[in-house]
């Protein structure tokens, strides 16, 4: 069974009463408790501005931009990015 733990922070708002009621019927209509219903929705919605925020969107210029410079053989790495890739060979080891 796994281990559950403890909820130890609390978020309190007010809202209109329509509003309420429309989360009470839909907490009720997937048979969760409005807290359940809600804590779930809050923390999907907030995952996804995080993720969206999180994201780099290129336009296809910059897209084009950035593929061809890796397609370049004519360029050399420089000192920063010699050490910053042996580092990084020693962290994955």
């Amino acid at each position: 069974m796994p281990a559950t733990t403890k909820a130890d922070a609390r978020l309190n708002f007010r809202l209109r009463s329509d509003l309420k009621q429309v989360i009470e019927t839909a907490a009720a209509q997937l048979g969760q408790s409005v807290s359940d219903f809600a804590v779930a929705t809050l923390v999907r919605e907030a995952r996804q501005v995080v993720h969206e925020q999180n994201r780099t969107q290129l336009s296809n210029r910059d897209r084009d931009i950035f593929l061809a410079a890796l397609d370049r053989t004519d360029l050399k790495p420089n000192k920063k990015l010699v050490a910053a890739s042996q580092h990084y060979k020693r962290q994955v080891k």
